[in-house]
């Protein structure tokens, strides 16, 4: 054999070796190192609750807003005014209710810690199994969530998304809209007639 061919065979089979040994590697490295279990997504309201028919938010300042289903299952506003509620804006409200996720639980603090002695806001939801209420505190430190208290006492970390689209429901009542009415376009008067 040539030498050319020798060292071409040689350098072949190092390169052959450092790839087995390199994907073996990697195998092993995969295999000691186990997969990051990330902890179960908990919801303030498990799914079995089902969906909300009457949304109640109240604040500290006594503010109240009140949307509910009424008998053709449809959204109406019953407070502060009766009036017609606007569907989309309603269903979003209950669909917030379903999504409170629950990021933490901090049982050592204490109500006054967390604004909860005095809570900011009231939430009550009526759902097909009975009614619910919550107290929300003040937002955590990092401004992620507010501090809630349920109906078992025990107080969570619930995400800022979904209490802020119910606090919205205060300055933004879920209104229908009606339909401005036009005015007539005057009447032409006749010119008068030439000289």
């Amino acid at each position: 054999m040539r030498r050319s061919t020798i060292v071409t065979l040689i350098l072949f089979l190092l390169v052959l070796g450092a790839a087995y040994y390199f994907n073996n590697r990697a195998k092993t490295a995969a295999e000691a190192t186990p997969e990051a279990t990330l902890p179960p997504v908990e919801y303030l309201f498990p799914p079995s609750e089902g969906f909300p028919t009457r949304i109640r938010v109240e604040s500290k300042a006594g503010e109240v807003v009140e949307v509910a289903r009424n008998e053709e299952n449809a959204w109406a506003l019953t407070l502060p005014q009766e009036a017609e509620a606007d569907q989309a804006s309603s269903e979003a409200a209950a669909t917030q209710v379903t999504t409170m996720r629950i990021l933490d639980r901090v049982p050592s603090l204490s109500p006054e810690a967390v604004g909860l002695d005095v809570p900011e806001y009231k939430f009550t939801f009526q759902f097909p199994g009975g009614e619910q209420t919550v107290e929300v505190g003040s937002l955590t430190p990092t401004e992620s969530g507010y501090y809630v208290r349920g109906a078992d006492g025990g107080i969570v970390i619930v995400s800022r998304s979904a209490v802020d689209a119910l606090i919205g429901l205060l300055t933004s009542p879920p209104y229908a809209l009606t339909a401005t009415p036009t005015a007539a376009a005057p009447a032409e008067t006749p010119s008068p007639p030439a000289p």
